[in-house]
């Protein structure tokens, strides 16, 4: 064998060598994140069932909505996390230097639930980024990563949450790699959050964690027509989509000037859910509302104003420093909205309402294979032409809004510029 020769199987060899300690690396670090997310949020996917079921049956604990404010604030001020970011440090944790402390996951898991217990309108999926991101974090700390690899650690940890409470791991998988910079993907994570996820969605699966899937009553054979009829429904949902970041930021900065004590803003503001939830003459827009967005999907049932209320209610809770998330809630809007649309334009209203649901949710997270995933995970193949229209229209007309202000824009919707290609 030549000298050359021999030199060329050593590199390859040691390039194989390096390729798989890093592929092992992985694989038993997604196993640890996932395993120990799976197992936390299994716990509290069954803690956001029992505070559901307990507000449901008392539904006079609305009362108490100031109150669970109040030792919100207290437990934040505690840990010394009183301008706590949400998600948003979750996102600018992935790509800088910003501290993830352990001391979240306890934190938002806690809040979250008394901010559901007692009703206040927010998602689970927020709250199960920033719980899984600070479990990773915490992990690759104690592992004494370098800073990269906790960055990956810490997308591990959102992948595996987001899966064990929604059931969706291909989704999850990949809205970790595509939320930070819209445009580019962390492709070098694509592993070890495909494996946490997976095995967190194992775990909450096999402690009986049901997945979501809802079925569309009526999906008409792809047509002309009907193509046409889905593509102005997601333009319309783009709107929504724009008006919904808007409000929501504009109800928090408008809380924050005018009621810049925390503590009398959260207890105003639980109030004022308290008169509009006697104004309306209804609690579904209280806690998630799953119920109502499965209303809308599987029967094709809805109150015209829904929508509205849903963001109304939401922009005043997470504004004013309650605790969730925001994708359950832009799931809400978008599938009422879209079941009230259908309709209107001659759609099944179920499937008006499935489209609704993945266009809004792509148009304010900006995360358009994680719609389209989310989509196929929760309604089949059947309508799946369908949805890449949504999505497609629906992340072009929403422009650069988003629900999380650290989110980055990397390159144009609208364009392609020389330096890109």
């Amino acid at each position: 064998m030549k000298i050359k020769d021999f030199e060329l199987y050593k590199n390859l060899a040691k390039g194989a060598l390096i390729k798989w300690s890093l592929f092992l690396k992985w694989v038993v670090a997604a196993g640890i994140v996932g395993a120990s997310v799976g197992l936390v949020g299994t716990a509290f996917s069954y803690g956001m069932q029992w505070v559901t079921e307990v507000r449901e049956e008392y539904p006079q604990i609305l009362l108490g909505l100031p109150l669970a404010g109040l030792l919100i604030v207290f437990l934040y001020h505690l840990a010394k996390r009183d301008n706590d970011k949400g998600t948003n440090s979750v996102l600018l944790a992935v790509r800088s230097k910003e501290a993830l402390p352990i001391v979240m996951a306890p934190l938002i898991f806690i809040s979250t639930l008394l901010t559901h217990l007692c009703g206040g309108s927010a998602g689970r999926e927020g709250a199960a980024l920033q719980l899984g991101g600070s479990i990773g974090n915490g992990l690759g700390k104690l592992f004494k990563m370098k800073s990269g690899d906790v960055h990956v650690m810490v997308m591990c940890g959102m992948s595996a949450c987001f899966a064990a409470l929604f059931g969706t791991p291909l989704a999850a998988a990949v809205f970790s790699l595509e939320v930070v910079n819209v445009g580019i993907m962390y492709y070098s994570a694509l592993v070890p959050c495909v494996l946490s996820a997976l095995i967190a969605v194992g775990i909450a699966r096999g402690f009986g964690v049901p997945g979501e899937a809802m079925t569309i009553l009526e999906i008409p054979e792809f047509g002309f027509f009907d193509a046409g009829r889905v593509l102005l429904l997601a333009m319309l949902c783009a709107v929504i989509s724009i008006n919904f970041c808007l409000i929501l930021q504009f109800t928090a900065n408008q809380g924050k000037r005018w009621l810049p004590n925390p503590a009398v803003r959260i207890v105003v503001a639980g109030l004022v859910i308290i008169g509009l939830t006697a104004l309306v003459g209804t609690t579904d827009y209280l806690g998630a509302g799953m119920h109502v967005i499965e209303r809308s999907v599987v029967h094709g049932e809805v109150s015209w104003p829904a929508f509205l209320f849903k963001i109304l209610f939401t922009a005043i809770t997470l504004g004013a420093g309650f605790k969730g998330g925001e994708i359950v809630p832009s799931f809400f809007v978008g599938a009422t909205f879209g079941c009230l649309m259908g309709g209107l334009l001659g759609l099944s209203p179920s499937l008006g309402a499935a489209v609704g649901m993945i266009a809004v949710f792509c148009g304010v997270t900006n995360s358009p294979i994680t719609s389209l995933l989310i989509g196929l995970e929760l309604f089949g193949m059947d309508a799946a032409w369908y949805f890449i229209i949504a999505v497609g229209v629906s992340y072009m007309l929403s422009g650069y809004h988003s629900l999380y202000h650290t989110q980055r824009i990397v390159y144009s919707k609208y364009e392609m510029e020389e330096d890109d290609i």
